[in-house]
């Protein structure tokens, strides 16, 4: 079979049957190919087996003032706030996300050049990498709302037409993370089990799934199913620390209802030999500042 064959062969339906399925992933979740780099062994080895890992101290309290500071000018900058790579909450019109956020600003776009970054990156995937997508997310005290259970391979599979299971992400810290101010939960192990969804999905479901995601969510049972098989784990710790998280993790977070704000640099890293094609599950893809369709690799 060929990598154009691989690359169109849908090997993890969804959104096509009545009834979601449970399947047995087939690709691996550390890529052979690259050697050098950040990850120690026992790293690489955690990630592996429980789909994710932390990184404390990815960044020095300095850049982490640096950042915080570049978040606020984004967030009150009225020509930001007026771009449709922006998302406000749905009930309070603050800021939630800002797209597309290494192109906005150098500074971040230094930050996925930087080794620490961009070379562990190629580690986990095997290969050189592009950035699918980037984003800036910013849960404020007390208004902050969470994201419910998903899958992201789900929808960047169904929506955006990635292949296979060759994408990772990395969660940067802007403030400290508290189990109780709305940080990420997620299930160690999960990503071996593709979960199917039900539900046609509309046109231009982005537009409220950014907000409010409806469709491409699995049902209660098999979260639940999930959560017995496979426990919950919560990512907290200091401003500066990192967790790298397979695509295909099922996570989710809660509201913020205390007065500490979290917000976070995401940044999901693609490997250049898992280019995007036509959407597995949808009319036609989403927009480049969701999903990136030019595969060119990053270089330093």
């Amino acid at each position: 079979m060929t990598v154009a064959d691989l690359s169109t062969q849908d090997r993890y339906p969804t959104r096509v049957d009545a009834e979601p399925a449970m399947i047995r992933r087939s690709d691996p979740t550390v890529w052979p190919g690259v050697t050098a780099g950040p990850a120690t062994a026992e790293e690489l080895a955690g990630h592996e087996a429980k789909g994710f890992h932390v990184v404390e101290g990815l960044l020095s309290p300095a850049e982490v003032q640096t950042y915080w500071r570049e978040l606020e000018r984004l967030t009150r900058d009225p020509g930001v706030r007026a771009d449709e790579r922006t998302i406000v909450e749905r009930s309070s019109d603050e800021v939630r996300s800002i797209f597309e956020v290494h192109w906005m600003s150098e500074l971040i776009a230094e930050l996925v050049r930087d080794p620490r970054v961009l070379d562990r990156a190629r580690q986990i995937l095997g290969s050189d990498v592009y950035v699918h997508q980037s984003r800036i997310n910013y849960m404020p005290g007390y208004r902050g709302t969470g994201f419910y259970w998903h899958s992201d391979f789900e929808t960047w599979h169904a929506e955006d037409g990635m292949p296979a299971m060759r994408a990772v992400s990395i969660s940067i810290a802007l403030t400290d993370n508290y189990p109780f101010n709305g940080g990420l939960m997620i299930m160690p192990g999960s990503h071996r089990t593709f979960v199917s969804c039900v539900g046609e999905t509309p046109d231009d479901n982005y537009k409220s799934s950014l907000k409010e995601q409806w469709v491409g969510v699995p049902t209660e049972d098999d979260i639940t199913k999930l959560a017995y098989e496979h426990d919950i784990e919560q990512f907290t710790g200091q401003a500066g620390s990192a967790l790298w998280f397979d695509s295909n993790c099922m996570h989710g977070s809660g509201n913020n209802i205390t007065p500490f704000p979290r917000s976070n640099i995401f940044v999901v890293f693609n490997s250049v030999e898992n280019a995007l094609v036509d959407p597995f599950a949808a009319g036609h893809p989403r927009p480049g500042f969701i999903a990136s369709r030019d595969p060119a690799p990053i270089l330093r």
